[in-house]
């Protein structure tokens, strides 16, 4: 399994890498992918939808449109776009699924919705922004550091479970090993003068940066490890050998797209 990782990320990594340095519409394509994936991935675990429902097909649309958003030149697009897929997808439930169910299969449409497509949305908005190249290459891999240390740091010295209830298999000194990589990662990356037009961003700002990307990270991580194990499965795919689903590999990048375009656009300014 570990040589079937470390294949799988020799070739995914490089093709990041040059997807976020060329930007649009490559990057917004990879991210369109990933959305589409994970979002069926998300439909496909929950165990409460057939894959074959017209409200299945209309949810990864839906959150193809929201992860698109930032490109909206017009801002009543948005809105109109929620309130459409809204109505239509409440009068397809109101005309098609049985009673008992109803409310249950919507309720699972609009969560796939905003966890897989609206959230991975953010990382348009923060490849949009001035130095957003330089941010993105920050936030994703910093956020890879911090799941690899985390594996090989837990499965070497790993002994405290963190929350055994939702992930078995992680540890205390994982996580700790975790955060501590992560800082030195987005300190380093934050160094790197070809990426940020600015001046060096300051030491402790980088290092809470660095913080807030392994707590959500980790976050993303449990979060997919609760939703897996209250549906019964160990892995939300097998599309990436070695790593699992889409959802398996981009659980931990959910949150931190999130949080560095916050902290870009509020802390740093």
């Amino acid at each position: 399994m570990l040589k079937q990782r470390v294949v799988t990320a020799a070739i995914v990594i490089p093709l990041v890498i040059f997807l976020i340095w060329v930007g649009d519409p490559w990057f917004s394509l990879f991210i369109a992918v990933v959305v589409l994936l994970g979002t069926f991935e998300f439909y496909r675990i929950s165990g409460n939808l057939d894959r074959r429902q017209p409200l299945v097909y209309l949810g990864l649309l839906w959150a193809l449109a929201l992860a698109l958003s930032p490109h909206y030149k017009n801002t009543s697009v948005l809105p109109i776009v929620v309130t459409t897929a809204t109505v239509i997808s409440l009068v397809w439930l109101l005309c098609r699924s049985p009673r008992e169910e109803a409310f249950r299969n919507w309720a699972w449409v609009v969560a796939g919705v905003l966890y897989v497509g609206w959230l991975l949305g953010y990382w348009l908005n923060l490849r949009i922004l001035p130095d957003g190249r330089g941010w993105v290459y920050l936030a994703m891999f910093t956020t890879f550091a911090n799941d690899t240390s985390a594996f090989f740091i837990g499965r070497t010295w790993g002994k405290r479970k963190l929350i055994s209830a939702i992930s078995p298999a992680k540890t205390c000194e994982g996580a700790l090993g975790a955060l501590l990589i992560a800082i030195v990662v987005a300190v380093a990356i934050s160094r790197i003068p070809f990426l940020f037009s600015s001046s060096p961003l300051e030491y402790w700002r980088a290092i809470l940066l660095g913080c807030l990307i392994s707590l959500f990270a980790q976050l993303g991580d449990l979060v997919e490890s609760l939703l897996k194990r209250n549906m019964g499965v160990k892995e939300s795919g097998k599309l990436l050998p070695g790593h699992g689903g889409i959802l398996d590999r981009f659980d931990s990048l959910i949150f931190t797209g999130v949080v560095v375009y916050y902290y870009v656009v509020w802390v740093i300014g």
